[in-house]
């Protein structure tokens, strides 16, 4: 249903991360207007119109908007049409606007996304989750990061029976297979008696519903063994912190025969001594000395692309910021960078030497009398 490349859907409708639902309903509703493939036959309507959709599904949802929010186009992952559109009055929207909106199950939206179903089988397996920690320099470039992990697969030389090769696990003769216990027991009651079923798990093979006699000695028994991966993933340039990187496939294995789970890879930015990380702008605090701060001086500042020569205005604060425009990460899914903040720290000496005490002492002698002088004069 998506394209190879994503834009972000809050950039699609044209509205801030912060709107409000009505922000986005508005949003939707004239842009949808003007590519609905009815009205608008350029070439690109139809894919413009179907991106439009899926961007208000998502963002019209509050759990999907905030799975969207917190994990990015991972935490909106694998839902079919009907999960999209199922629980949208299209008609509420436009009204009587004339097109043939509907929901996904038919009309456009049917036509247009296709009439996707989930089907019907085995459970998938479960998702897994490792976490990757990267280094800002990667953050900043993005590329490729070797993901090792370990996990549950099905044993080859039984192929997940748990029986030795040429042999099969045999039936709980107690359950017939099933793995469970019924006891049915009937009360009398004052209009006829009823009937009450107790389900346990069978007591003799303990819920397996069959016994291995000759297990497999790859597994001893148990139909799985853990397996080693080294998988490469692909980071986006400034990937935001927390974001889950979804792969399909590589999670643990059904233990009903179906396709397995899903791994998803959560990233974190690496601890830097140089910076702190807030979003994509990064924050450094530098300790100058008092003269510094008074007269002005350069200061030679780390980068995420080397050192750079930082000019200190004369008559600097405490804890003043000097802000580098553009010498921050990436901000995701946009063409743009954050900034690198610097924090002036004064540091004030604690120990003088006789010179430097008898210079601090005449510096405070002229200040005493520049504002002596300023009393006078404004009295």
């Amino acid at each position: 249903m998506r394209a190879n490349e994503q834009r972000d859907y809050y950039e699609v409708l044209g509205v801030t991360r912060d709107a409000d639902q009505k922000v986005i309903k508005n949003a939707f509703r004239d842009l949808a207007m003007k590519y609905h493939p009815d009205r608008n036959k350029s070439p690109d309507a139809e894919a413009r119109f179907k991106e439009i959709a899926e961007a208000y599904a998502i963002l019209s949802d509050p759990k999907k908007r905030a799975d969207y929010d917190a994990r990015g186009f991972a935490g909106v992952a694998g839902f079919s049409t009907e999960d999209l559109f199922s629980g949208i009055d299209f008609g509420d929207i436009f009204g009587d606007a004339g097109f043939g909106f509907a929901w996904a199950g038919g009309g456009l939206f049917g036509d247009l996304f296709g009439r996707h179903r989930r089907a019907r089988g085995p459970a998938k397996g479960s998702d897994l989750e490792v976490r990757l920690v990267i280094p800002l320099e990667k953050v900043n470039t993005g590329g490729e990061e070797t993901v090792r992990f370990s996990r549950p697969v099905s044993c080859p030389e039984c192929h997940g029976s748990g029986a030795k090769a040429g042999t099969e696990p045999r039936p709980c003769e107690a359950c017939k297979g099933s793995g469970r216990k019924v006891i049915t027991h009937q009360e009398k009651k004052d209009q006829g008696s009823v009937s009450f079923q107790q389900i346990t798990s069978c007591p003799v093979c303990h819920g397996q519903g069959t016994f291995i006699d000759h297990p497999c000695k790859t597994c001893k028994g148990v139909g799985q063994i853990e397996q080693e991966d080294n998988l490469k993933v692909t980071i986006p340039a400034g990937v935001e912190e927390g974001t889950a990187l979804r792969i399909p496939g590589h999670g643990l294995p059904s233990p009903a025969g179906g396709p397995p789970g899903d791994l998803y890879v959560l990233v974190r930015s690496q601890p830097d001594p140089r910076f702190e990380r807030h979003g994509a702008d990064l924050w450094r605090a530098e300790t100058i000395e008092v003269a510094d701060a008074v007269l002005g001086c350069e200061l030679k500042v780390p980068t995420l692309e080397g050192s750079v020569e930082v000019k200190v205005p004369a008559g600097s604060q405490p804890d003043e910021v000097l802000r580098l425009k553009n010498k921050g990460l990436p901000v995701f899914g946009a063409n743009m960078r954050g900034d690198l903040n610097i924090r002036l720290l004064i540091h004030i000496p604690e120990h003088l030497s006789a010179e430097e005490k008898s210079l601090y002492e005449q510096l405070a002698g002229i200040n005493k009398e520049t504002k002596r002088h300023w009393w006078k004069q404004s009295h």
